[in-house]
């Protein structure tokens, strides 16, 4: 059940056709591509490493990382994708967790056991290509065998490993396949997000299809480049968090964009909020495709599809567009309360999955991974509620929810509404501590346009109860984010931290 064998096979369907491109530039045909990877793979096996070994992967988007991941599978190990801006102590502590045999690279400064370090622009790399595979299938592996160690942000601590088996992969790719609609060999996949992370499992859709996958130039997202390429390829997609789609609708080459050519942006990672849907659907019609998923089920735990986000008739488009949708093909989805007892609709609780998609447990971890998969479910930590017609609704991470006087306050509600004022670009919503009320609701807020607090409380009053308004504002050019564009709350709670100090 090697998910190598998505390669394997559309190199016997697409042969020809382009598997890996650069900008606009074919670098290899699906044939090629087979080729490359099977030599890796031998080289890989040559040198020793047993089943299973795990293969760092330190690289900026680069066409080289589609040969290294189908390489590894190739040889029979695994492939511990990592963050290419991640600074040098982090990634020697993943690097360290996972015990990598070996580290392909090209970033100055990549870490692994002395002599296991290949970079990619070296002659050693160039050796591997050359080659000569004893055969195009790879290593036998089992369904249970891991294939991917995907490493959560580490926002709150130290990353943790989650295992992806050939199975959560492949049934990840078949749930894509059954929820998001056709994919062919005329398709494009482009990649301006990170492809260690949601845009590089997602790959594998496009590649069982036999679709072209682009990358940009400049390796990452800027969104003239974006409409140049998809202006180049007809049926173009690509994966983005809100915060691109974003930039792409208010980007000034939105004016130049063949928008036919765009099948649909996936996006997900991070809340994306009902305004900015409403500008983003404005300018780019049906092309909008949520997922709301984890590394602990990569991708894949609910969806809203293109024709969801439209006006029905039925008056809940905004309901719609503020969820996160209905169930994925191929998982059970739950909200229960800490028994694990079934909430009804309405009423929050955890956020737990159930599927063939979901992980095999932490690497090295047996306490976190006790905490996260219990009695056959993923418990997310995410809060949530379904409505009566079977839509999800996130609030908020457990550890994110404000408790005041008693009363639950959600920081997604209220920093829903704080979006909706015309002059606030961005908004988040924490709890600091407050003496009487145990905390209370704090809101920094990065704008468009001059606004006060005082603007903003009248606004909040207008459209949710008094209790949930924020008690403070505070005003930052912008609000930090990760590098895959989420709002950092942990970065927030220290400025509060530094002001409380003083």
């Amino acid at each position: 059940m090697n998910i190598a064998m998505v390669l394997a096979n559309a190199a016997k369907a697409f042969g020809d056709r382009p598997a890996v491109c650069l900008g606009s530039e074919t670098i290899h045909s699906y044939a090629q591509l087979l080729q490359r990877s099977a030599a890796l793979g031998e080289a890989l096996r040559s040198r020793g490493f047993a089943s299973g070994s795990r293969v760092g992967v330190f690289l900026s988007n680069r066409p080289e990382y589609f040969e290294i991941l189908f390489g590894a599978w190739f040889a029979g190990l695994a492939v511990a994708p990592i963050n290419a801006k991640l600074h040098p102590k982090e990634l020697a502590y993943i690097i360290d967790n996972c015990a990598a045999s070996v580290l392909f690279t090209d970033i100055e400064g990549g870490l692994s056991p002395p002599g296991n370090v290949i970079d990619v622009d070296g002659d050693d790399y160039r050796r591997m290509l050359a080659t000569a595979p004893c055969d195009y299938r790879p290593a036998s592996a089992a369904p249970e065998d891991i294939a991917w160690l995907f490493y959560t942000s580490g926002t709150t601590g130290y990353p943790k490993g989650a295992m992806l088996t050939h199975r959560n992969l492949y049934n990840m790719t078949m749930s894509f396949l059954a929820d998001i609609g056709p994919v062919d060999e005329t398709d494009a996949a482009l990649y301006p997000a990170p492809l260690s992370h949601g845009a590089g499992l997602l790959a594998l859709a496009h590649l069982v299809r036999g679709a072209a996958n682009v990358v940009p130039e400049s390796g990452g997202f800027q969104p003239d480049e974006i409409v140049d390429l998809v202006n180049r390829f007809p049926g173009s997609s690509f994966f983005a968090a809100p915060t691109m789609v974003n930039r792409l609708v208010a980007s000034p080459s939105m004016a130049n964009l063949k928008v036919q050519n765009l099948d649909h942006i996936f996006y997900g990672g991070a809340p994306m909020y009902v305004e900015d849907l409403k500008r983003a659907l404005s300018a780019l019609g049906p092309r909008l495709w949520q997922a709301y998923g984890q590394g602990e089920s990569p991708c894949t735990i609910s969806y809203l599809p293109t024709h969801m986000h439209l006006d029905n008739g039925d008056g809940r488009l905004d309901d719609r567009l503020s969820s996160v949708g209905i169930p994925r093909t191929g998982v059970s989805v739950r909200v229960v309360d800490a028994k694990g007892n079934d909430m009804p609709p309405g009423e929050n609780g955890e956020v737990i999955v159930a599927g063939d998609v979901v992980m095999a447990g932490y690497w090295s971890n047996p306490s976190a991974t006790a905490q996260a998969l219990r009695d056959g479910w993923l418990w997310t930590g995410d809060v949530g509620t379904f409505d009566a017609h079977g839509f999800l609704y996130l609030k908020d991470r457990s550890k994110d929810v404000i408790i005041s006087g008693g009363s639950n306050i959600y920081p997604r509600e209220v920093e829903e509404v704080l979006l909706r004022h015309p002059a606030v670009a961005e908004a988040c919503v924490i709890g600091r501590r407050h003496p009487d009320w145990g905390e209370e609701v704090v809101a920094f807020v990065a704008s468009s346009a001059p606004v006060t607090a005082e603007e903003l409380d009248a606004f909040c009053i207008e459209h949710i109860a008094r209790f949930k308004r924020p008690k403070a504002y505070r005003f930052l050019p912008n609000l930090p984010k990760s590098n895959y564009g989420k709002i950092l709350k942990t970065e927030i709670r220290k400025l509060i931290e530094s002001e409380t100090a003083a």
